[in-house]
Formats: C-alpha cells, structure tokens, sequence
C-alpha cells in the first residue's frame, strides 16, 4: 500500500506543474488510484482544502439548437464529481451552461465536457456542410444535428457505466461532495429540451451513439507524450 500511497503523493506534486494538460491528467490519475484502493486525501498527507467553484463555462444553446449540450454536461459532471446546471441569459431564450465542483474537479470536469462538446461540434459541422450539398433545409439540418449530439450523449454515458460496472468500487469516493451538492440543496430540478431521434433521424442518433461509446477523454487529458504512446 506504501508504494501506492507514494505514487499518488508523486501524481499530486505533478499537479502543481505549470503545463495545464500534464497537471490535469495528474490529478485525475491520482483521483482513479484513491478510489480504487478507497484512500482519503488525508491519508496521502494531502491538504483537503479546496473551494467550491459554480460558474458558467461560455458553452451556450437554446430548447432548438444544440439541445443535447445541456445533456452532455450533466453526464460528464456526474461523472467528475461535480453538478451542471443552466444559465437563463437575461431577456433571450438563450442559455448558458455552467458547473459547480471544488476547484480540482472543476479544473478537470470543464476541460473534459468543452473537449467533448468539441467534438460533438465538429461532427455536426461536417453534417452540416455534406447536407447542405444535398439541398437539404435548415430546420432539417439542424434536428439531425441534435439526433447526432443527442446520441452521442447516450453512447458516453453508456461508456461511463460499463467504466463504473467494471470499477464498482470507485463509487465509494467519486462522488459529488457535500459542500458542492449544498450548493444546489434549494434549487428546483428543471426540464429541457429533448431531441427527435426517431424515423429517419436514427441513423444519424445511431452515428453519434457508435462515437460516445468509444469516446476517449483520456487523449485530450493526458500529457503529450502520452497521447502519442494511445494513438
């Protein structure tokens, strides 16, 4: 146990680096082998005192447009111990999205949901440009789109549980913390927007489910080098 506890301490120091994705990584790894082997910060040594940070993320949508944005924050947040929520820009139906977390797993979880929703984007602009060759409208450009994000929300969050279903053991400590979840204590739970996905929009839902399965947050969290050693 003694050389766990030393190689989480060594991850903990890397933390500190200056080198944002090496200190990300480092402290998500560390988190992984706390959980795993059910170890508190306070018996690593590590000084647990750490602020609640809530915060909107500058990621915005409308019950239209990108309606699956507000899903893909909420999983990846549970997933990184931390609570999403939504913004109500003042006078618009514009929101938006934020999250609550202490400063460490805020520092990952943001990282981790602007990754994915890069990707999600990106997907979505390529659909965009081969339909709009195809003569097709907007509004249908645009639910495809949202059948895409939408599914690749579900594909994620199935990645997530299989992760959880193999790790069961982490669920003792990855949790939302008290003082984040206190936070929310008064706050009423709220509906969105859901996204069409059914008849000849599934094809496009399936696509995105296919790429959430097999979506790797590692590859934008890690270092460099290690990027290079996964591709």
């Amino acid at each position: 146990m003694s050389d766990v506890k030393d190689k989480i301490a060594k991850l903990l120091a890397l933390a500190e680096s200056p080198n944002e994705n090496e200190a990300k990584a480092a402290l998500l790894r560390a988190r992984e082998l706390m959980a795993e082997h059910k170890l508190r910060p306070e018996e690593i040594g590590q000084k647990n005192e750490q602020t609640v940070i809530r915060k909107t993320i500058g990621i915005y949508c409308t019950k239209m447009t990108d309606v699956w944005s507000t899903k893909l924050c909420a999983i990846i947040a549970n997933h990184y111990c931390c609570i999403s929520f939504r913004h109500r820009c003042r006078g618009q139906k514009t929101v938006e999205l934020g999250l609550a977390g202490l400063s460490d797993d805020f520092a990952i979880c943001e990282q981790a949901v602007r990754y994915a929703y890069d990707c999600v984007k990106s997907q979505c602009k390529r659909l965009t440009a081969e339909h709009k060759k195809l003569g097709c409208r907007g509004a249908e450009i645009r639910q495809l789109c949202n059948a895409y994000g939408w599914g690749f929300c579900s594909g994620l969050q199935r990645a997530f549980l299989d992760q959880q279903q193999a790790h069961q053991e982490w669920g003792l400590v990855m949790v939302v913390p008290k003082a984040v979840s206190d936070v929310f204590a008064n706050q009423k739970p709220s509906t969105f927007a859901v996204a069409k996905t059914d008849g000849w929009l599934n094809r496009y839902a399936r696509e995105g489910y296919a790429d959430g399965v097999k979506f790797d947050m590692s590859r934008r969290l890690a270092p460099e080098e290690e990027r290079k050693a996964l591709a």
